[in-house]
C-alpha cells in the first residue's frame, strides 16, 4: 500500500506542441519526437495541445458522461461490468488500484466509472475470445444516443493515438510505423469516471484513485477543470497535473515501460477530489497493444550498461495480472 501523503510545490508536466507535428515537414516531426523522448524519460507524462481534437466535441462527451453517471443507481447497477464477458460496463466501489501485490491490499477507490472497449457483435471472433476490450458492450438502454456518440469519441482516440505512435516511434530512433503491426485490432477502451468530492468518513489512505501505473500501452485523459490528479515525480515527489484547457494528458503504461525496457517511464499517479468540493469528472482511453502481442525490448535498448529488465510477455498476460490483482477476477470469468 502506498500511504497517501500530500503532494509538494509542483515542478511541471511538460506540454508538447502537436501543431507541427501534422505538418508535412520531417524535420517538425522530429522535433516533436525529441520533445515527447525528453518527457517519456523524466516523468512518462505530458501534456499535448493542438492535437486536432475539437474542444466542442470533448465537451460533448463530458455532458453524456454526466448523463450517463446521473442515472438512478439501480438503472447503473444493471449493467455491473461483471456481467459482461469483456468486464465492460459499470463499476462503483470494487476497484482497489493501489494493490500492487496480493499481500499489500488498499482500500476501495472512491469512484464510478463506466468502461466500453470496441464495439462488435457478440458473435464476433474476437468477442467470442472473452478479451478484455473486444465486445459486449453494455449500453443503457435509458441513453439511446449514447453508443454513437462514445463509439465516435473512442476511434477518435484511436487516431489520435495513432499519431502518438509515430511521435514514440521517432523518439526511440524506430521507424515511424515500428509500432504500427502490434496495434491491429488493438486492446483499445474508453472509461467515463466520476470522482465525488473526498469523504469526511474515508478510511484510512482511501482516496479517489490510488497509486498506480496503469497497465497498458498509452493513456488519453481528458480532465475537467476541478484538478485532483496527481503525478510522482522522478525524485519521488507528488506533483499536481493542473488542468488546462484544451490538452489531454498523455501518459505511458508499464507495457511501454517493458518494451523500452525501463528507458521510458510508467508512472505513478493518483486522484484524490478535496479541492472544489464537486464531482470530479474525467475520460482515460487506454490505447494497449493486440492481446497477442509479444512484449520483448525495442531493438537498441538493452546494453552491456542497460541490461535487460524485464522478461518477455504478452498484452494480454500482464493486462489480465494487474486485473486480477485490482479487481479480484480475471474478464471473462465472473459473468
Amino acid at each position: 500500500m502506498h500511504i497517501y501523503q500530500p503532494p509538494k510545490a509542483a515542478r511541471y508536466i511538460p506540454v508538447v506542441d502537436l501543431a507541427e507535428s501534422f505538418l508535412d515537414d520531417p524535420d517538425s516531426f522530429e522535433a516533436t519526437a525529441q520533445e515527447i523522448h525528453r518527457a517519456c524519460r523524466e516523468m512518462g507524462f505530458f501534456y499535448v495541445s493542438n492535437h486536432g481534437i475539437p474542444q466542442d466535441f470533448v465537451d460533448e462527451t463530458f455532458a453524456w458522461s454526466k448523463r450517463f453517471f446521473d442515472l438512478p443507481p439501480a438503472e447503473k447497477r444493471a449493467l455491473d461490468m461483471k456481467n459482461s464477458l469483456s468486464s465492460a460496463g459499470y463499476e462503483s466501489g470494487s476497484q482497489q488500484l493501489d494493490s500492487q501485490s496480493d499481500a499489500e491490499k488498499a482500500p476501495p477507490d472512491l469512484k464510478e466509472s463506466f468502461t466500453m472497449g470496441l464495439d462488435l457483435p457478440n458473435d464476433h471472433p474476437w468477442a467470442l475470445k472473452r478479451i478484455r476490450s473486444f465486445g459486449h458492450v453494455q449500453w443503457p438502454p435509458q441513453l439511446p444516443d449514447f453508443r454513437a456518440h462514445m463509439n465516435g469519441y473512442r476511434a477518435a482516440m484511436t487516431g489520435l493515438c495513432s499519431h502518438l505512435l509515430q511521435l514514440l516511434a521517432r523518439s526511440l530512433d524506430l521507424p515511424r510505423d515500428w509500432f504500427a503491426p502490434h496495434f491491429e485490432m488493438a486492446s483499445a477502451s474508453t472509461r467515463l469516471l466520476k470522482y465525488p468530492p473526498q469523504r469526511d468518513d474515508a478510511a484510512f489512505n482511501q482516496i479517489g484513485a490510488g497509486a498506480h501505473t496503469d497497465w497498458g500501452g498509452v493513456t488519453i485523459l481528458a480532465q475537467d477543470d476541478c484538478g485532483g490528479l496527481e503525478v510522482r515525480n522522478a525524485d519521488g515527489e507528488w506533483i499536481e497535473a493542473t488542468p488546462i484547457a484544451g490538452t489531454f494528458v498523455i501518459n505511458l503504461g508499464d507495457l511501454m515501460s517493458r518494451w523500452s525496457n525501463g528507458l521510458y517511464n510508467a508512472n505513478m499517479h493518483r486522484v484524490k477530489n478535496n479541492r472544489t468540493g464537486r464531482d470530479r469528472y474525467s475520460i482515460a482511453s487506454f490505447n494497449d497493444p493486440n492481446p497477442d502481442a509479444v512484449i520483448d525490448p525495442i531493438p537498441g535498448t538493452v546494453t552491456a550498461d542497460f541490461p535487460r529488465r524485464f522478461e518477455t510477455c504478452t498484452t494480454q498476460e500482464h493486462i489480465y495480472e494487474m486485473f486480477r490483482r485490482s479487481y479480484g477476477f480475471t474478464p471473462g470469468t465472473a459473468a
